[in-house]
């Protein structure tokens, strides 16, 4: 392990901003890599991202701001990726710089649309990133909490317990319990597929269904997660957990979670697209659905049953009517 490592958070979103915020209650210099020159020039001027959680204030004297991610990765050791998937694969296009004995985690919680593999299996993937050096954090945790230090939980997930146990010292705070947990592919499943589940909740929401249905939806809900992860990464685990359960009931029912508003949209009789241009931020569940169901279909009779994430599907690429489609959905929940 490195001696007094060097950090770097990629993105300019909410939970990017978010995760710097956690950093610079532990450390002096924090690289920050945004592609919005924008957004980048008003941060270095007023010392705080204009376009997401811009009550936080930041030290400026703590931060290596760039719009260079070639710049940003040579002058970093670890690795905070927090761009959205759906543009993952354009912006590390631009390195030409190595990531050779880099460490790198994920704190994107979806799949990367071109290759349709989650953010770990793309890094190890195209990037020859070592599995022992990728990591993941995870909820659940709402970025809008972290800006007001609502106390919040994280998941560090890593083959590797020293690098987990590195990562959450820089992140604990009085504000923000760290956890620690060896199921790298399950949690990071689990953060994607709690979106889908998430557009559902909006959906059903959107559709005029109340909170008795929401309850038996999320309890199947976490029963299916449950059988598409155990499908695509066998080991024990507690789905139980918060980095699961947690996770997926925080994004279900909050009010901060773009991906159920995003459903709740389409609920109310918006189109996919019109839901998408009214959104400031991306919701992720829109590209893990297309990814996870294409996914599942593609292990034939050995697929999980996944009737939330059909129903789901069924309604964003397939132009089924919501009202019908989650009518369907309702006789085959229990």
């Amino acid at each position: 392990m490195l001696e007094n490592p060097k950090y770097a958070v990629f993105g300019g979103g909410s939970w990017a901003t978010a995760i710097v915020k956690m950093l610079c209650e532990n450390l002096d210099e924090i690289g920050w890599y945004m592609r919005n020159n924008y957004a980048l020039e008003h941060l270095k001027k007023h010392g705080h991202n204009p376009n997401y959680l811009s009550s936080v204030e930041f030290n400026l004297q703590q931060l290596k701001l760039s719009n260079d991610i070639n710049e940003t990765v040579r002058n970093a050791d670890i690795l905070i990726f927090v761009i959205p998937s759906a543009f993952l694969h354009s912006e590390l296009e631009k390195l030409t710089v190595s990531l050779e004995g880099k460490i790198v985690f994920s704190a994107i919680k979806g799949i990367v649309p071109e290759t349709s593999l989650i953010v770990g299996d793309h890094f190890n993937t195209h990037y020859k990133v070592s599995f022992n050096n990728i990591g993941v954090i995870s909820g659940p945790c709402h970025a809008e909490e972290v800006a007001l230090e609502r106390l919040s939980y994280l998941t560090i997930a890593s083959a590797d317990e020293e690098k987990a146990q590195l990562i959450a010292s820089v992140l604990r705070s009085d504000y923000i319990n760290c956890t620690t947990s060896d199921d790298v592919l399950g949690i990071e499943y689990a953060a994607m597929l709690k979106n889908i589940y998430a557009i559902a909740a909006g959906i059903a929401h959107g559709l005029g269904y109340g909170d008795n249905f929401q309850s038996v939806l999320m309890s199947n809900a976490i029963r299916e997660m449950k059988k598409y992860v155990k499908k695509v990464h066998k080991m024990k685990r507690d789905i139980n957990d918060s980095a699961y359960l947690g996770d997926l009931l925080v994004t279900g029912y909050s009010i901060f979670s773009r991906n159920r508003l995003f459903g709740n949209m389409i609920g109310k009789g918006y189109t996919v697209k019109s839901a998408q241009l009214e959104m400031s931020m991306i919701a992720e569940g829109y590209y893990a659905t297309k990814s996870a169901y294409a996914l599942n279909q593609q292990k034939g009779k050995k697929k999980a049953k996944t009737p939330i994430i059909n129903a789901v599907h069924a309604v964003l690429y397939d132009n089924k009517d919501p009202k019908k489609t989650f009518k369907k959905l309702t006789e085959k929940l229990n």
